[in-house]
């Protein structure tokens, strides 16, 4: 009896910090010079990861669903949503971006993200959030939504600033660029 309370004492504590959900709030220098803050919540049993962007008409939400392999942007100025795959290579993975942030946060960087992601969106609207996952689903619903798809190599066409920049805690940049803003 004593052994299997044990057990379950030493499981627990292992099991915490796996399953317990993470918040981080980092006050910065928003994408347009302004002051933004940014919280990100980390859910570790879902593995979704919850980035809210607070910088007036300028902020967004993103979310990382690593379950289902999709990450969506809902962008204020736009009145949009644009979900695209995720990229596990890039994007830190649930189980150490706080660790990333905590450092990040530790050596106080507000330079350039260390790594950057650029998408080209689709013109077609997506009919059928349900396929993305209910965070996704949630986030996106009853705002135009539309598919993106990485671009591995950025040509001169983004150029133009028909792109949408985030700056996520300076770990990671995405730009979501295409003539998809005008329709």
């Amino acid at each position: 009896m004593k052994l299997i309370i044990l057990s379950a004492a030493l499981l627990g504590v292992f099991l915490a910090p796996i399953l317990a959900s993470n918040n981080v709030n980092v006050n910065n220098q928003g994408n347009r010079g302004g002051n933004s803050h940014q919280s990100v919540s980390i859910d570790h049993q879902k593995q979704v990861v919850n980035v809210d962007n607070n910088n007036g008409w300028h902020s967004w939400n993103t979310i990382w669903d690593y379950g289902n392999g999709y990450t969506a942007t809902r962008i204020f100025t736009k009145k949009a949503c644009v979900i695209a795959p995720l990229n596990k290579q890039i994007m830190p993975d649930v189980t150490v971006l706080p660790q990333t942030i905590k450092e990040k946060q530790k050596s106080g960087s507000q330079g350039p993200p260390d790594k950057q992601l650029t998408y080209t969106i689709s013109r077609n609207k997506v009919t059928d959030l349900s396929t993305y996952g209910k965070s996704i689903e949630n986030l996106c619903r009853g705002i135009p939504t539309y598919l993106a798809h990485e671009v591995k190599a950025p040509s001169f066409l983004y150029v133009s600033g028909s792109c949408f920049n985030a700056n996520i805690l300076c770990i990671l940049g995405i730009s979501f660029c295409g003539e998809t803003w005008g329709y």
